[in-house]
């Protein structure tokens, strides 16, 4: 059971102010990486849920911005740290926010707690063994396309969890696996691409949001 007395406990952790539509939020990050990195291969499993990664804001900002409708349900898929979902929780969206890694849970609860999200949310998803009870108006995700393995259960998580009408909202880095996944991506789904360059102190990040829906027959 999650408390943030445990989480305090368990976790060395710094803060991110973030500011979106005049609203300001705070994110628990991890102090250190070192725990949550195999010694042995660093590349196994690395934990990139532990960044607040630049196209998270863009989506969330997007999301801040649309008209709230309270029928319709959001699910965002490895949200991480849990910024979009958050943000789009307080601005008035009905978001459900899953993660599959433990620890990357538990950032989310804390993060969600400290900005008095207490109506979002949150659970454990495996894409390959999904469980989830209803379907959504919209799947949201970000920064997740990494690996080519990962397609085909996404592919699926959007056939199977997202209304005939509904809509993906997908933002990712301009690199070769993101075109790649939607490239087929779009054998089965209408897809417009919205480019946009972002900015941080040392480098200009190419990002792409995609809004997809299903193709009708």
């Amino acid at each position: 059971m999650f408390s943030m007395k445990s989480f305090q406990k368990e976790y060395e952790t710094d803060t991110v102010n973030i500011e979106i539509r005049n609203r300001k939020f705070r994110f628990f990050v991890p102090k250190s990486l070192d725990r949550f990195i195999d010694p042995e291969n660093v590349f196994n499993n690395f934990p990139l849920w532990a960044k607040i990664w630049e196209p998270c804001l863009m989506l969330a900002d997007h999301l801040a911005s649309m008209p709230v409708n309270p029928e319709k349900s959001f699910l965002e898929i490895g949200c991480g740290l849990g910024l979009v979902g958050i943000v789009a929780s307080s601005f008035g969206h009905n978001v459900t926010m899953t993660e599959y890694n433990h620890d990357a849970l538990n950032f989310a609860k804390a993060n969600a707690h400290i900005n008095d999200c207490s109506n979002l949310e949150i659970m454990r998803l495996d894409w390959n063994k999904p469980e989830l009870k209803e379907t959504f108006d919209r799947i949201i995700g970000c920064e997740i396309v990494y690996k080519e393995e990962s397609f085909y259960p996404i592919l699926k998580l959007f056939q199977t969890y997202l209304k005939e009408d509904g809509e993906i909202l997908h933002v990712e880095r301009l690199r070769k696996s993101s075109v790649e996944f939607f490239r087929q991506m779009n054998e089965l789904f209408n897809i417009t691409t919205k480019k946009k360059i972002m900015r941080n102190d040392s480098d200009e990040i190419r990002v792409m949001m995609c809004k997809m829906t299903f193709k009708t027959i």
